[in-house]
């Protein structure tokens, strides 16, 4: 999520395959507001509210079943799966297996969060390691999480990055080894796909975006939303504009942490078509 100091809306003279990708976003914001996907998201304490109600403004449908008793015959009915390893509980950790197993068997869409990723929390970066056997669609996460899990050394400061999200895209390139997608949040935002032979970029959001709890984990959470209705690649950088423009439109109106995130809310409930069009800051790098 990014600054919108740093932007400028963008004019009639895109590319056209920038063009093509901001009506693909379109088409997979309108599929995702007309079929309300039921999402199940395994995340933390910490996220579990925020990223329901983020869900519900974005048109998504979410279920927070978390449970090793109930993991798999959930997964075999909801639309995708979102999985946050925020703050783990045993119980937690066996429902993730489960579940992942089972969206892997059943083919339906997931999305890993490797939050905290690296030599520190060692128990919860082994189940990360586990889990990556079940494939999941998309992984994302911020720079020194993908940096580390892309085996770079990194240093974090508990689970916030301590890396630019433009020195681990290269690096990351590894992980689709594992998934389809990769996406690193930051300052910009960078996703890359097997079905790209380019980097994308997206600028947009906010400064104030990191001051608010599980902003990064509710992002996840849509991805996979967007994962129900679409083909990956489209839906995680239909997720991450969606964030982008919220964040930019949340900070226009309010420079104070607690007003900006109703407007954040606010924004990704109130998103169409013309805002997309308007505000969407994509750009395609050589990998």
């Amino acid at each position: 999520m990014n600054y919108p100091e740093q932007l400028s809306t963008l004019d009639s003279s895109l590319p056209d395959e920038t063009a093509a990708m901001i009506e693909k976003i379109i088409e997979a914001w309108s599929l995702l507001k007309t079929r309300q996907p039921l999402v199940q998201c395994i995340t933390n304490s910490v996220a579990t509210n925020y990223t329901a109600n983020i869900l519900l403004a974005a048109g998504a449908s979410p279920a927070m079943i978390d449970n090793p008793f109930e993991a798999e015959s959930f997964s075999s009915i909801c639309s995708a799966l979102s999985i946050n390893l925020g703050t783990p509980t045993s119980e937690q950790m066996q429902a993730m297996q489960i579940s992942a197993e089972t969206a892997q068997r059943l083919a339906k869409p997931w999305v890993l969060d490797p939050v905290g990723y690296g030599p520190v929390l060692k128990w919860r970066s082994d189940m990360v390691d586990a889990l990556l056997a079940f494939q999941p669609s998309v992984i994302r996460g911020n720079a020194s999480e993908i940096g580390g899990l892309a085996g770079a050394q990194v240093e974090s400061k508990g689970v916030d990055s301590t890396l630019d999200s433009t020195a681990v895209y290269a690096q990351a390139k590894s992980l689709l080894a594992h998934a389809e997608c990769i996406a690193i949040s930051g300052e910009s935002d960078f996703i890359l796909s097997r079905q790209l032979e380019q980097v994308v970029q997206v600028n947009g959001g906010s400064e104030l975006q990191p001051k608010v709890t599980a902003t990064g984990c509710a992002l996840g959470a849509l991805i996979a939303a967007y994962a129900a209705v679409s083909p990956v690649t489209i839906a995680t950088i239909a997720a991450h504009v969606h964030f982008a423009i919220a964040g930019k439109l949340a900070h226009a109106q309010s420079s104070q942490v607690g007003s900006f995130n109703v407007a954040f809310i606010d924004a990704i409930f109130s998103l169409d078509a013309d805002t997309i069009r308007e505000h969407a800051d994509l750009k395609f790098l050589a990998p």
